[in-house]
């Protein structure tokens, strides 16, 4: 796979993958409740993950990423 790095550095908080996914949706022009009927996910969800909720389903975080065509990579740090 090919990845693109974007320019928003390292997530280290919910606040961080909040913001990300926001700016992903508005930028497919997809208001909350577009995303959340392809999702089969209530606004709800949405809007507490896009406004940084640490507590939210990891598997639910995962299908937005995905329908926004957002991945996970994890790296290892250098020290």
């Amino acid at each position: 796979m090919n990845y693109k790095i974007l320019p928003d550095g390292k997530i280290i908080s919910a606040e961080d993958v909040g913001r990300i996914i926001t700016q992903r949706r508005k930028s497919q022009n997809l208001t909350q409740a577009d995303l959340a009927g392809l999702g089969n996910m209530g606004i709800r969800f949405l809007s507490e993950l896009e406004n940084g909720k640490g507590t939210v389903q990891f598997d639910k975080v995962m299908q937005v990423l995905d329908l926004l065509g957002l991945d996970v990579v994890i790296l290892k740090r250098d020290r």
